[in-house]
């Protein structure tokens, strides 16, 4: 099958989007043949102003019905592949708004949050961010919450974790868990990314990883290409398996220079963390329009069909019904 036709064809699940929610960019969602993906709902708001961005979300849903629908289970996302919808998963990354609350998991599952990232970058109740001077490891409350989301059926989300917490939380779940928007260190030092040992103790313990491509973590930065992110793509590909490994584009369409400086401060106000200079986009990915081209570029790297469509996000979409299911 031709790229551009099997792209249409495709089930394409992306791991991770913090983009400026507007209707432009839920227009290019559906441009780019998006079938489903995590859209960033929190990340250092605490209960009360990430229950106003959900209830945005629950506004937008209504407004743009026509873009959009949400998802509660892996039949959603079929259902939005059906209806030519994109299928908008809310996510965290960050447990902030759980505040202190073990009841506010289920609370948040129950309006539509699938998946949840433990910590942003620093420490929390739960345990260590990677940019943390000392990783402190999962807490005891932490595995209470661990517990929870399982029990739930809420995926356990650790790109931005310390790696001893990461690791505490991979052996405490009873879930599959993920990092959903990483890359590897072996092709670019940096506190984002993942070791190759790393990369390995999550898929051998029933994990999964979706890779970025957000440039700073990128072996070429701004100099990089859609075709680069492939090669990335199959660096982790050969460690983990194509069985393991998703995307998860780390989108940040449409936001500003303020928005990246709340991200890299510590509680959004405190120290600062990292500097992550300009920010563009893979050529021939710049935009989520062009997500097509990311099909086409696997093809061009000589991809059989069958390991595109799980890459693109067949693979997804198992790990999210063995977390999701909780008959």
């Amino acid at each position: 099958m031709a790229a551009s036709n099997l792209h249409d064809d495709l089930i394409v699940f992306d791991g991770l989007n913090v983009s400026d929610w507007t209707p432009a960019v839920f227009e290019d969602m559906r441009r780019g043949g998006v079938t489903a993906v995590n859209c960033t709902c929190s990340v250092w708001e605490d209960f009360r102003d990430t229950m106003r961005n959900i209830a945005r979300w629950k506004t937008w849903f209504g407004e743009h019905a026509d873009l959009l629908t949400q998802v509660y289970s892996t039949a959603d996302i079929a259902r939005a592949k059906k209806e030519g919808k994109t299928g908008i998963v809310l996510g965290f990354q960050n447990i902030s708004a759980f505040e202190d609350q073990i009841g506010y998991v289920g609370l948040f599952k129950e309006l539509g949050v699938g998946i949840a990232q433990l910590a942003y970058n620093t420490q929390n109740f739960v345990g260590s961010g990677c940019y943390e001077s000392v990783d402190s490891g999962l807490s005891d409350f932490g595995r209470e919450i661990v517990a929870e989301m399982n029990r739930v059926g809420m995926l356990c989300d650790l790109s931005h974790v310390g790696s001893t917490t990461s690791r505490d939380t991979i052996l405490a779940s009873t879930k599959p868990v993920c990092y959903s928007h990483c890359l590897p260190a072996a092709l670019k030092a940096h506190p984002r990314n993942k070791s190759d040992e790393d990369l390995r103790f999550i898929v051998e313990h029933g994990g999964f990883i979706g890779v970025t491509m957000f440039p700073p973590f990128l072996a070429k930065g701004v100099d990089s290409t859609v075709d680069d992110y492939i090669a990335a793509i199959d660096y982790v590909v050969n460690l983990a398996g194509e069985d393991n490994v998703g995307i998860g584009t780390d989108f940040t369409q449409g936001h500003t220079t303020e928005f990246f400086e709340w991200i890299t401060h510590d509680k959004g106000n405190a120290r600062k963390l990292t500097e992550f200079g300009d920010i563009i986009n893979p050529q021939g990915i710049r935009t989520i329009g062009e997500f097509p081209n990311i099909t086409s570029a696997m093809d061009r790297a000589g991809w059989p069909e069958s390991k595109i469509r799980k890459i693109m996000g067949e693979n997804w979409l198992r790990v999210l019904g063995e977390v999701w299911d909780t008959e």
